[in-house]
């Protein structure tokens, strides 16, 4: 474990982001942990409830602190990558499992003509996913794309059994190259917004100033149901 006991706090306390008091956060935790014992179940349990519950939409980013907390997410039911992370990894806290924020760029081989045509790259900046503690060892998992959507896409749905680390498929069931991390840009106990939002404007300038998205951070348009 390479955290000294006494910094593990920072991974279990709320945060403005991981507002993991937040009762609907302590309801939600506890509902899905009811009925697993260990912390391991109870992490994958949590993995898979924010999966397959919380719908993946890359069209509706919201960069608003307000719109990215814990709470928000799990009250309005959809998110991108990074939202979904924060559900998991405040559910995580609830529930006393310590749990951090991890960043990487990734390029998307196979996204869809309308998400790069909006993007203007390939390479999605700041992907977002969860660390959690289990059994003295940081584990990443990473609950961004629903089983159902994977189907549609013909891409193995992502899995975690709480001691691998869950990362984006390499390939997709036909061979072709899907995910490829290109850039690790650390782990944060907290949403680090300023850095978030500077690499924003910083690969997606057209976004910047397109009608559909501001600083403050929104896609107006309506999600198709597509992986990014």
């Amino acid at each position: 474990m390479e955290d000294a006991p006494a910094e593990l706090g920072q991974y279990l306390r709320p945060t403005l982001f991981l507002d993991s008091d937040h009762p609907t956060i302590v309801d939600f935790s506890r509902s899905v942990a009811a009925q697993h014992v260990s912390e391991v179940d109870r992490a994958v349990a949590f993995y898979y409830a924010v999966r397959d519950g919380i719908r993946y939409d890359p069209y509706r980013v919201d960069l608003r602190p307000e719109a990215l907390r814990a709470s928000s997410v799990l009250r309005g039911g959809y998110g991108f990558c990074i939202p979904k992370a924060i559900l998991l990894a405040a559910a995580a806290r609830a529930a006393g499992i310590p749990s951090r924020l991890g960043f990487a760029d990734v390029k998307n081989h196979l996204a869809t003509e309308r998400l790069l045509q909006a993007m203007q790259t390939d390479v999605f900046a700041f992907h977002g996913y969860a660390e959690l503690l289990l059994e003295g060892r940081w584990v990443k998992a990473t609950p961004a794309f629903n089983a159902s959507l994977c189907e549609r896409f013909d891409v193995p749905p992502l899995e975690f059994d709480g001691r691998e680390d869950s990362l984006f498929q390499q390939f997709n069931r036909r061979g072709h190259r899907y995910m490829e991390y290109v850039r690790d840009r650390g782990h944060y106990a907290d949403v680090p917004l300023d850095e978030l939002r500077a690499a924003f404007v910083e690969h997606y300038p057209a976004l910047a100033t397109a009608s559909g998205y501001d600083l403050e951070g929104r896609f107006e348009e309506e999600a198709e149901g597509k992986i990014g």
